[in-house]
């Protein structure tokens, strides 16, 4: 018991200690201090946007805001003097004079609730963003490991698996042992060959009744809804690989593979070959300087990353390695949105 008191505590801490850092840049950027933080201006990562729906545990409710949240993350930047552009025009908007700030909106792996709850959001408001699409996901030929293992998770009290040292059993009976196992799958798949971990879980869960790909094909737009989706005026697509595996990981010929074949299937599909590229993960961990300059080598004119931060004009010669700013689901608020967007968090951690 007293493991999952110290887990719980360790989580609680982490958060409480990050929500106190956004009142603080929230109450420095509305007393207006701290001015040059901002920058010229901010990409968003989203990922799930939709309705809340409990479960018995959330692991990845850091990359699900409500459809309500991002509407008022838009009209609280917009109060706050942003322009909202496409992707494609960061690149002109460094190049210019200085401005109103800028804001873009992304959203990674195609989820079909991106069509559904972000999109009418973004037509209410005028607001332009790019999907970044894997082609894996919209083909079905590979699973979301994150999704599968939390279905597992909540599923089960216990499993049994080998995570490298023979099988053991995993106990799940209480909410804190089964994130606690989210966490070391996690590890596990980022640790080793991320292939062959994913198809060790992937049977995993077949063994207890949970089809992978089944989960890939519920959450995630196939070829005709990105097809429909594309026509819209607002939409725009980026590559996001093949089998959404890190880039860092890999042997430069498969990681040049996973970035030109993404864009050889989406040019296929919508007659246009996309500019613009999310690297999967995007944490320095999982992307490299070789694969920004890959990226850039293969015509991709801006590439995103999920270092946090805002864009200024050093980032004019590094537009294949540009930071973003995740809209958490834990943060909820469109003061925090603010305050993220005001450059005011990075450049506190930096000093």
């Amino acid at each position: 018991m007293s493991v999952n008191l110290d887990a719980i505590w360790r989580r609680g801490v982490k958060r409480g200690l990050i929500a106190g850092g956004l009142e603080t840049a929230h109450v420095l950027a509305r007393l207006g201090l701290m001015r040059r933080a901002r920058g010229r201006g901010a990409i968003f990562t989203l990922h799930h946007v939709r309705p809340f729906k409990p479960r018995i545990i959330e692991p990845n409710a850091h990359l699900e805001v409500t459809p309500e949240f991002l509407d008022l993350a838009i009209r609280r930047l917009r109060e706050d003097g942003y322009d909202f552009v496409p992707l494609i025009e960061v690149p002109d908007r460094l190049r210019a004079p200085k401005d109103r700030p800028f804001a873009c909106f992304t959203l990674d792996d195609g989820y079909r609730n991106n069509a559904e709850h972000a999109l009418p959001v973004f037509e209410r408001h005028g607001v332009p963003f790019t999907i970044f699409i894997n082609e894996g996901f919209a083909d079905r030929t590979h699973s979301i490991w994150w999704e599968t293992l939390a279905a597992i998770l909540n599923a089960e009290q216990s499993l049994r698996f080998d995570f490298g040292a023979g099988e053991e059993i995993v106990p799940l009976a209480m909410e804190t042992q089964k994130l606690d196992a989210f966490d070391r799958f996690a590890l596990f798949i980022q640790s080793g060959d991320e292939a062959e971990a994913v198809t060790a879980l992937d049977a995993l869960a077949r063994r207890h009744g949970v089809e992978p790909l089944k989960i890939t094909q519920k959450l995630t737009m196939g070829r005709d809804e990105l097809v429909r989706l594309i026509r819209h005026p607002l939409a725009s697509f980026g590559a996001h690989t093949v089998s959404h595996r890190a880039l860092k990981r890999l042997s430069d010929d498969e990681a040049r593979r996973e970035m030109l074949r993404s864009a050889d299937w989406l040019e296929a599909l919508t007659g246009e070959r996309p500019v613009t590229l999310a690297y999967p993960y995007g944490t320095d961990s999982a992307v490299s300087q070789r694969d920004r300059t890959l990226a850039a080598e293969l015509g991709f004119q801006v590439a995103v990353t999920t270092r946090p931060g805002t864009i200024c004009e050093r980032f004019s010669d590094h537009l294949t390695g540009l930071p973003r700013i995740s809209l958490n689901g834990y943060y909820q608020e469109p003061r925090y949105v603010a305050a993220l967007a005001s450059g005011i968090p990075f450049a506190l951690h930096a000093a």
